[in-house]
């Protein structure tokens, strides 16, 4: 195969300060075999102007009205009219770097289909980044590096939404954009991983992520964090849910209580423990906190909401030490 066309999917609403510049930092892409499907979620500003503008001076680039509302019906309108052997997603806010297009279809051409391929990223903002980006942007890239995104896929989005590039029949083969549920780049990244695609590893940083106040993934409720803890239980209770053995959460923390809200709503029974003397003999939402000295770990599935680093470490090596496979009898959901 020399040289594949690859259709670039960008959902926009109301992006009238920055939706120029990524237009602009598509045109500019040193790989030109592509085509850019730009679909206005029902903007009350000036995007739609501005995209029709580069459609008329470069008919790579199509302007589109939403079908339907929101950024998956975007998404669908998008890949319904998209004719490239290649797909991506880009943003409307963000910026590629020049060797994006490049470098992902480099990859995956010579990876051959059965693979993802994810650039890193680098968030950059008019002011300071905020902390949490700045860590998540380090977390990714460590995993993109060595190409074991799916890992720990419970733990947050491992897959950049705006940054992956596939092969349109492995997308038709995982059914993407066919759910309506939200974060729809997490539930991606879910089928990503269950339809066993690879990940190919990648050192080079190909996409800039801005962070400012009203951005989509800030504001809407679609991306709260009842969503992501909604999303990592529906995979888990659907695909890694062992009915044979005890629920067990593990942690008292800010994760912890989201996840026993949620269960609790859905019915779910489930035992809780911690190694917080705080908060061990207490009741949270009706439910005793059991202390981990003693606990029994036969015939426990253990979801572990450790948020840091060393005491995530501690609880898996306990775990293991104990007979308990990773990412089967426990699971990080932090």
């Amino acid at each position: 195969m020399s040289e594949a066309k690859i259709s670039i999917l960008i959902p926009a609403r109301n992006e009238e300060q920055f939706i120029s510049d990524c237009l602009a930092s598509i045109k500019n892409q040193s790989y030109q075999y592509w085509e850019a499907i730009v679909v206005d979620d029902h903007s009350s500003d000036r995007t739609a102007s501005i995209i029709k503008e580069y459609v008329e001076r470069d008919k790579r680039f199509s302007y589109l009205q939403n079908n339907g509302q929101g950024i998956i019906d975007a998404l669908r309108t998008a890949y319904k009219k998209s004719t490239g052997e290649l797909i991506t997603r880009m943003d409307a806010d963000d910026l590629m770097r020049d060797e994006k297009l490049q470098t992902l279809s480099s990859l995956l051409i010579k990876s051959g289909t059965g693979h993802v391929a994810v650039g890193g990223v680098h968030y950059f903002s008019a002011d300071k980044v905020r902390s949490g980006f700045s860590n998540y942007e380090k977390w990714l890239n460590e995993r993109t590096k060595s190409g074991t995104n799916f890992r720990d896929i419970f733990r947050e989005c491992s897959i950049p939404s705006p940054n992956w590039m596939m092969f349109r029949s492995d997308l038709e083969a995982i059914g993407a954009f066919e759910s309506d549920r939200y974060p729809e780049d997490y539930d991606l990244a879910f089928r990503m991983f269950l339809g066993e695609l690879s990940v190919i590893p990648c050192d080079i940083i190909t996409h800039d992520w801005r962070d400012y106040p009203t951005r989509t993934s800030r504001t809407d409720d679609n991306y709260k964090d009842h969503t992501f803890t909604a999303i990592k239980w529906h995979y888990f209770n659907t695909f890694f849910r062992n009915d044979q053995q005890e629920l067990v959460i593990f942690g008292t923390g800010y994760r912890g209580k989201k996840l026993a809200q949620h269960l609790i709503e859905n019915g779910v029974s489930f035992s809780w423990v911690s190694h917080n003397k705080e908060k061990i003999g207490k009741h949270i939402y009706d439910v005793m906190i059991e202390p981990l000295e003693g606990f029994d770990w036969n015939n426990k599935q253990i979801i572990a909401t450790v948020a840091k680093d060393k005491g995530r470490d501690e609880v898996t090596k306990l775990a293991e030490a104990n007979g308990k496979t990773l990412n089967k009898d426990i699971i990080h959901f932090a």
